[in-house]
């Protein structure tokens, strides 16, 4: 099982999604940014450094939004999604193909990595309502 670690960063009403570079596995689908955890990292600390390391900004890490386990046919991830709120930066597009703020009635739209079904849905309910 691996732990990994992700932000819901919002805006004005909308949230940022990033869609993964094609040389990697899930190609071009759309998720949350983060990554793995290293080993004597905190799960705070691993999103610090992911955020810095892909989308050059700085962010205060708020509390769990959601945390699920998914298994795909390549590996089992346990993942955490942080409410988070970005302190310094523009978000660059340092290691994804794209990256967007999308409101939640957008959701739909995007083909979205399979591990964050469940967060979406609850997305969608927390925030339309």
């Amino acid at each position: 099982m691996v732990e990994v670690v992700a932000a819901l960063i919002w805006n004005k009403g909308k949230f940022l999604i990033c869609q993964r570079p094609a040389h990697k596995a899930r190609a071009l689908l759309w998720e949350f940014v983060g990554g793995k955890v290293e080993p004597g990292e905190t799960k705070e600390q691993a999103l610090i450094r992911e955020c810095r390391e892909e989308l050059a900004v700085s962010l205060s890490v708020g509390d769990v939004f959601l945390d699920v386990t998914h298994e795909y046919p390549d590996i089992t991830i346990h993942l955490t999604l942080f409410n988070a709120v970005i302190t310094d930066g523009i978000p660059q597009k340092l290691e994804h193909n794209d990256i967007r703020w999308i409101s939640p009635a957008e959701i739909p739209l995007y083909d979205f990595c399979p591990a964050d079904t469940e967060i979406l849905k609850r997305i969608t309910e927390v925030y339309n309502g």
